[in-house]
């Protein structure tokens, strides 16, 4: 499978990054697998590396009710409760957008994506010139900048007051996207900032609703 490059110039490139990025918008992206998977309306799904327990179980469960509403997911699916959707949402048939936060040419591709690459519901997206192949905090925040601009909606799980995570939600904020995260104590951070709360009595249909609108 070869990879694809879109410069901004190409009538490919997508408009959200400009519109959100604006002079930070990257020259060029590249992509790996099924680029019409571009075409779909995507929530960003974010985390902070530390969940606290009241919350894992519900994460869990999202992640299950995107999977079965064919719900196009979008995230760098880095920290550890990123990569456990990432692992459910991969046992599902919806589609699913992955950023990493380097370059993906010469990317070694792991096991487990190789079948939903070829299925064509797996993208590789990466906003990152070749030479950038080492993961820094400084790469992490911009691609978390990315998948947010792509996406439709941001959903935030948690984030740890004065984490990564609830700056990067300041800026997005800043954007007037919508970011939605659990309806929690834990959370009361993120809902104080302007976070519309969910809970798992209307995620289903919530989730239905992003699918049933999606651009096909």
């Amino acid at each position: 499978m070869d990879l694809v490059g879109i410069s901004c110039n190409d009538s490919g490139y997508l408009f959200s990054l400009k519109k959100y990025l604006k002079e930070s918008a990257p020259q060029s992206i590249t992509a790996l697998g099924n680029p019409d998977i571009l075409e779909n309306r995507s929530i960003a799904l974010f985390c902070s590396q530390k969940c606290p327990g009241d919350l894992i179980l519900k994460v869990y469960d999202l992640a299950q009710v995107l999977r079965h509403a064919c719900v196009t997911v979008i995230g760098g699916f880095h920290s550890p409760m990123e990569r456990e959707c990432l692992a459910i949402l991969l046992r599902g048939t919806q589609p699913v957008i992955l950023c990493p936060a380097r370059t993906i040419q010469n990317m070694k591709i792991m096991k487990e994506y190789r079948q939903p690459l070829d299925d064509g519901r797996l993208l590789f997206l990466s906003p990152f010139e070749e030479n950038q192949r080492r993961i820094s905090v400084k790469t992490s925040h911009y691609r978390n900048l990315f998948v947010a601009a792509l996406s439709v909606v941001v959903f935030v799980a948690h984030a740890g007051p004065g984490s990564k995570t609830e700056a990067f939600c300041q800026e997005i904020f800043s954007w007037k996207k919508p970011i939605y995260t659990f309806g929690n104590d834990y959370n009361k951070n993120l809902i104080e900032m302007g976070a519309q709360p969910v809970n798992m009595n209307n995620v289903s249909e919530w989730a239905k609703f992003l699918a049933e609108s999606a651009d096909k």
